[in-house]
């Protein structure tokens, strides 16, 4: 009999994340929120305004993602406020958006889509502002370094160089302004960032030029040469066409989220004393009753009251086929109602819905910081000065010890300077956990957090509970046994009559057959729990004892008097119940529950992947191996308790292996906390079990190799994001010390590097999965 198969917890998952977060609440008056940020460009500025936010007495885990342009952190409301800390950002040289009440924290969400789009259109309008001027301003400069060009000019050199002046100006302080703003409150703060890169590098270009036309004799340069209005120009061009590039890519890789976001309705059809009114979902209330029309999305979580329908809920699970839906049947937010009417319960509204967990569980996932995104910070918070630094040397070297000119030296500087600018390293991590998490979601799996992606990328073992993971998890009533003149009627009232107090899958089985076959039951005075190994409950006219061989033989039941009759049924290679009633074994019920049709496929691909597979089972040894011979697993353990599968995790563990655990998330919840790597088996409405690190919504076997695989993925992607990002630095500077490179390819460079890295994050979409 299975061990495990009689846990039957009191207290789900939910409730205790519930209790846990009220009790949370109670003690501090901590929040949590997310907001937008503006002005970040880097890696850099990201560090900045996590240091920032850090220094705020009462603010802790501040996370700041780029990709997003979002800052998520708590904060005690009894000792900071949202407009002080948004004063503090400010400072720092960026802009909080601050929601003005709860409802706008909630739409922010909604807006995410909106802001992206804002800004795309933005920096295109800058770009193509840039573009017009600059055409004319790099075009004339290169023909009219040809000589025969410059005699037939109409104007003479010294002439068009005021011309560039004018163009580069508009230039400089319209589209690019941005860099000297931003460049400007970093310097305030004594710090650097990509605008002090660029602002630097085409304002010295900038600068130099209009001297060399307005006071030539400081400089001893000829106003009539050839001056670098362009260079300021192009430099300042390609980086906005990056940005827009950079805008448009960014907003592909948040598409995932947006369309969960989009998923949830905005009116509700609520029906109150026989009338139907339309109600904004925000004023939606637990309990109304709401008509869902044929082809409409349905606004929140209930229980259908009346009609029937068909749904698709693929949006959420993943399943492509449609459910049918009557009278008791849950319904989920967001999920498309296709043929019929009907009217339901809201059970659950707002936040407290399954689509909105969801949300929320992906955008904690991708506001979350990879491990190696640590490193990343800790170069960029000294790559700026270094920088600086091997610039202002470029300058030295060439002028004073190569007696280069001024303006030679002064163009290897600001090569230098261009090329260094670090936009792609603040963009390599974040945007591909978007997409992959993102990805991941659309296919019916949750990830907690960044590291668990890491962590799942190195599995190495995996470990499966058997019932509900290995096998449907929903037994049925084969066979019932009777002993001591007790009818199988009788033994299975006796049972049924305490088996309906518990939420096991083995007793629901035992209670729904006995309702359909309509056995009378007796009401239980009262009824314990033994997880692991089985219930008593009291009767009025006795006590019944049922559970595992084990728990018959703690309780003093003589089971050898039966000895060949329980051998028998054991070899049917079922499940079996004793049941008990005043000490005497009264009869045994034998349970099935059929292997998933995909497990044997799942377990053989898993194979291929080389990685090890074992089975934990509370179940009895001959059909845990037979179970364990029919899917293809070479390695299994039988009548385990939950904590003995925890000890048999932590000994993989102990021998240097990386374990995932995969199990149904409630009864197996220590297990999966153990485990490195916790995946939780469940539909929908199990989201929220706070053990698991993956939950597969689907409860499909094969969605565990995509989670997988999606792992490796974007950890790979993670991993080229980040050669690509630095590469361009490490050959780059080089290059540009050795005064190989010209401003304006370092400017192409620099601005294709973060194009490229949110480019090669996009392709994740398009990656194999299954």
């Amino acid at each position: 009999m299975a061990l495990r198969l009689f846990t039957s917890f009191r207290v789900t998952a939910v409730e205790i994340f519930k209790r846990t977060y009220i009790k949370n609440k109670e003690m501090n008056r901590t929040e949590k929120i997310t907001v937008p940020v503006e002005g970040m460009t880097c890696a850099s500025c990201v560090l900045r305004v996590e240091r920032t936010l850090n220094k705020i007495s009462g603010v802790k885990n501040p996370v700041v993602n780029l990709a997003l342009e979002q800052a998520t952190f708590e904060y005690d409301s009894s000792i900071v406020n949202l407009k002080s800390i948004a004063a503090r950002i400010d400072k720092s040289g960026y802009k909080l958006l601050l929601p003005e009440n709860k409802k706008e924290e909630t739409s922010n969400r909604v807006d995410l889509d909106k802001r992206q789009m804002e800004n795309y259109f933005f920096v295109k309008k800058e770009f193509y502002f840039s573009l017009f001027l600059t055409i004319p301003v790099s075009v004339i400069s290169m023909f009219l370094m040809i000589p025969p060009i410059q005699e037939i000019s109409a104007l003479n050199m010294e002439s068009w160089n005021k011309v560039f002046f004018i163009f580069t100006t508009l230039i400089l302080f319209r589209p690019g302004r941005r860099f000297f703003i931003l460049a400007v409150k970093a310097a305030k703060q004594f710090t650097a960032d990509m605008n002090t890169l660029v602002a630097i590098g085409t304002g010295s270009a900038y600068v130099y030029s209009s001297m060399a036309i307005f006071f030539p004799e400081l400089l001893n340069v000829d106003p009539a040469s050839h001056l670098y209005f362009d260079t300021t120009a192009v430099i300042i061009t390609l980086i906005l066409l990056g940005k827009m590039l950079e805008a448009k890519a960014k907003n592909k890789t948040s598409e995932a989220l947006k369309k969960l976001i989009g998923l949830q309705s905005k009116f509700a059809i609520v029906v109150r004393n026989g009338v139907e009114l339309l109600t904004p979902i925000l004023k939606l209330q637990k309990n109304d009753i709401v008509l869902v029309k044929p082809g409409s999305t349905i606004p929140a979580d209930g229980v259908i009251v009346s009609g029937q329908s068909t749904i698709n809920e693929s949006m959420l699970t993943g399943e492509s086929f449609p459910i049918e839906k009557s009278v008791g049947a849950q319904v989920v937010g967001g999920t498309m109602n296709l043929s019929g009417s009907f009217t339901f319960k809201t059970t659950a509204i707002g936040k407290e819905t399954v689509i909105s967990k969801i949300i929320e569980l992906v955008e904690n996932a991708q506001t979350s910081k990879a491990p190696i995104q640590k490193l990343v910070d800790k170069v960029a918070s000294i790559f700026i000065p270094i920088v600086l630094l091997l610039a202002i040397s470029t300058f030295a070297i060439w002028y004073f010890l190569l007696d280069a000119s001024f303006s030679a030296a002064m163009i290897n500087f600001i090569s230098v300077l261009i090329i260094a600018c670090p936009c792609a390293l603040g963009l390599a991590t974040p945007t591909a956990i978007m997409v992959g998490t993102g990805l991941g979601a659309t296919k019916g799996i949750l990830i907690k957090n960044v590291e668990s992606l890491e962590k799942l990328y190195k599995v190495t073992t995996i470990v499966f509970d058997k019932t509900g993971t290995l096998t449907e998890g929903k037994p049925i009533v084969s066979k019932i046994f009777s002993f001591e003149n007790f009818s199988e009627e009788s033994v299975l009232s006796i049972a049924a009559s305490v088996a309906k107090n518990s939420e096991h899958p083995f007793s629901e089985a035992i209670t729904n057959y006995a309702t359909q076959n309509k056995i009378e039951l007796t009401e239980v005075k009262s009824f314990s729990s033994f997880p692991g190994l089985g219930a008593i409950g009291k009767l009025e006219s006795g006590t019944v004892i049922y559970g595992s061989e084990k728990f018959m033989n703690e309780n003093n039941f003589d089971l050898s008097l039966h000895k060949k009759n329980i051998n028998d049924i054991s070899e049917t290679l079922n499940s079996i119940v004793f049941i008990g009633f005043n000490k005497q074994l009264i009869g045994i019920i034998s349970l099935e529950d059929e292997i998933k049709v995909d497990a044997k496929k799942s377990i053989s691909k898993l194979k291929e992947m080389n990685l090890e597979m074992i089975i934990l089972s509370g179940d009895q040894k001959v059909i845990v191996d037979n179970l364990a011979m029919q899917v293809g697993i070479e390695k299994s353990f039988s009548k385990l308790m939950p904590e003995q599968k925890v000890e048999k995790i932590k000994e993989l563990q102990s021998a240097g292996k990386t374990v995932a655990m995969v199990g149904d998330g409630i009864n197996d919840s220590p297990s999966l906390a153990q485990a490195d790597v916790g995946v939780a088996i469940g539909t929908g409405t199990d989201i929220a079990i706070a053990t698991a690190d993956v939950t597969l919504i689907k409860g499909q076997l094969p969605t565990l190799i995509t989670a997988i695989n999606i792992s490796k993925r974007t950890i790979n992607t993670i991993r080229q994001n980040l050669f690509w990002a630095f590469i361009y630095n490490v050959v780059g500077i080089p290059i540009a010390m050795l005064g190989i490179l010209n401003p304006m390819f370092a400017a192409f460079a620099m601005a294709f590097s973060s194009v490229s890295v949110v480019s090669n994050s996009l392709r994740l979409r398009y990656k194999k999965l299954d």
